[in-house]
């Protein structure tokens, strides 16, 4: 069983005010920078696979593919990933794998799919309140990345 990373970033969305993330302004200023990551556990080429996700999964107009399994941004001071509890329904990943029925050269084992939201701020603001506005307990999983890459949530 082989994996694939594929973060997707828009090639024309720039950094936002991370206000608009949290429900009550920061005390300082922060910016934000939205992806999608795909990892997909698959068995089979991995030529096959990576062209289903530019296919598939990817606008060749609006949006870059990183299969590096690195960070797609630089500068940041951490990032939050999230996504749905297994379990739950998600729709998105129930199109994408009902869209590769078919396709041949590889066969999806899992997927599993992530919005990853990179913070760029001062020190002193910590990952905790936008874990808190941003994910929801009942449906989400997240982890929380510092900029050294260790996972500190």
């Amino acid at each position: 069983m082989e994996k694939i990373s594929a973060e997707v970033i828009g090639k024309f969305e720039s950094e936002g005010d991370a206000n608009k993330l949290v429900y009550a302004p920061l005390k300082v200023p922060a910016k934000y920078r939205r992806t999608r990551v795909y990892m997909l556990e698959y068995e089979g080429k991995i030529e096959p696979a990576k062209d289903f996700v530019q296919r598939s999964l990817v606008d060749d107009y609006a949006d870059e593919v990183f299969f590096t399994g690195e960070p797609a941004v630089q500068g940041f001071s951490f990032y939050i990933d999230y996504g749905m509890k297994p379990g739950a329904l998600d729709l998105e990943k129930e199109a994408i794998l009902s869209s590769h029925k078919g396709t041949g050269g590889f066969e999806i084992v899992s997927l599993k799919l992530v919005q990853r939201i990179y913070i760029f701020s001062d020190p002193s603001i910590n990952s905790e309140r936008f874990v808190r506005d941003i994910c929801n307990p009942a449906i989400h999983v997240w982890s929380v990345t510092d900029s050294d890459g260790r996972k500190v949530a």
